[in-house]
């Protein structure tokens, strides 16, 4: 198990920016690869960025790159999602995730999940 939990969320303007963090539990952490999930009502779940356990590799959503960064400190247990030039399509629950594996853009492939914080991003 590995319980997670998200903070940072909240309401921002179009352009804006804002700072997500997934805090982890358990000292197994730093052998997981992380991954930032959102959910706009009436959507599907879809993948936004992912990090290797070591922090060296990330995959992005073409909707983010550029826009979104991915970062996390195996020390703290912690993992970051940097959110700037934010539009009104990025609003969503978002929730981070845990895989052993790098690699799958798939929610289904996410075997741990926290319990997701709201963006909400106004035009």
């Amino acid at each position: 198990q590995v319980p997670l939990v998200e903070s940072g969320g909240g309401l921002v303007q179009a352009g804006g920016s804002l700072r997500l963090s997934c805090a982890a539990s358990g000292r197994t952490f730093k052998e997981y690869t992380m991954g930032w999930f959102r959910q706009a009502p009436g959507k599907e779940r879809e993948f936004v960025a992912a990090i290797a356990w070591d922090g060296t590799t990330t995959l992005y959503a073409d909707s983010v790159k550029g826009r979104f960064t991915i970062s996390r400190d195996n020390a703290k247990n912690t993992v970051n999602l940097q959110m700037s030039s934010l539009r009104p399509e990025d609003t969503a629950v978002y929730s981070c995730a845990a895989r052993s594996r790098f690699g799958s853009m798939s929610f289904r492939d996410y075997a741990y999940w926290g319990q997701g914080t709201q963006v909400t991003v106004s035009s």
